[in-house]
């Protein structure tokens, strides 16, 4: 649900309201990579709770899943048309990027959408991509999922942010943990996070931290740490959050965790009071980025 992708819901969503129609979002599950190549499924940027809520905020009235399955796959582009678009939804307008592909083998293009569309009576729009410069490459980036992704294994949040018009966010259930982080002086919460998460690069990083549970309650300030804890030798990855100022435990809750700015690479030091000394300093950077 990056920038890319609101630009068009919100032509689609135009659209539906200058004609008294209903908008739709049409996606699928699981990814189509998944089914297509087993064990090549991309890191989820978005779980479908929270894109079901995204998609709710600009405003569209459906949001269609369908389950992505082998013959599904092998639909040829005319056939999906006829049978998901036509029969099933009764559209009168399609709005996609200008690289959309569908069908088997992803051989339909926007231009086999518009004929398709002229032969059962709707309209298709193949919108522009969403760019911005890079002055450091004196080239145009392309917002798109792949670019994000790149950006979130790189540890470069501000980044995904940039592209997608909200801080990336981590949901997950907090577990328990070896409760190192209290005996140093720095309780943690434990993200166990759904399968494919799109974890950012290991590091530590200033963050903002929300119950789902407790939807009404405002977000928390907290600093993360993202990797195996090597001053400890550690070889879970692990996301742990220390939340600023709440002597809380959250164990049991389903939270998110919405990642602003990174402070520092995952270090390996020398001693605990070293480690201390330098968690305290990446709580006073958390505080002074988000207080």
């Amino acid at each position: 649900m990056h920038l890319g992708h609101q630009e068009l819901i919100h032509r689609a969503v135009t659209i539906a309201d200058e004609r008294g129609m209903r908008s739709v979002l049409v996606t699928f599950d699981p990814h189509p990579s998944e089914v297509v190549r087993p064990g090549s499924h991309p890191a989820q940027l978005t779980t479908l709770r929270r894109k079901a809520e995204l998609v709710e905020g600009l405003g569209v009235d459906v949001f269609c899943v369908l389950p992505f399955t082998p013959e599904l796959s092998k639909m040829p582009p005319d056939e999906f048309v006829h049978e998901i678009l036509v029969e099933k939804l009764h559209v009168a307008a399609v709005v996609v990027g200008e690289n959309f592909r569908f069908g088997h083998k992803a051989a339909g293009k926007v231009e086999t959408l518009h004929h398709l569309g002229q032969r059962f009576g709707f309209s298709v729009e193949g919108a522009k991509l969403v760019t911005v410069p890079n002055h450091v490459a004196r080239e145009e980036i392309t917002f798109s999922s792949t670019y994000i992704r790149a950006c979130i294994n790189a540890g470069d949040v501000t980044a995904a942010e940039a592209a997608l018009g909200r801080p990336h966010r981590l949901e997950g259930i907090v577990v328990r943990g070896d409760r190192r982080g209290h005996e140093l002086g720095f309780p943690t919460a434990n993200l166990s996070t759904p399968r494919y998460a799109a974890i950012p690069a290991d590091g530590v990083y200033a963050a903002r931290f929300s119950l789902l549970n407790s939807p009404g309650r405002e977000s928390l300030i907290a600093a993360v740490s993202v990797g195996t804890n090597p001053t400890f030798s550690g070889r879970e990855r692990r996301v742990e959050a220390f939340v600023l100022d709440v002597d809380e435990d959250f164990y049991g809750q389903r939270i998110a965790i919405d990642f602003v700015a990174k402070l520092r690479d995952m270090e390996r030091f020398e001693s605990t009071q070293a480690l201390v000394e330098e968690m305290h300093r990446d709580v006073a950077r958390t505080r002074d980025l988000l207080s």
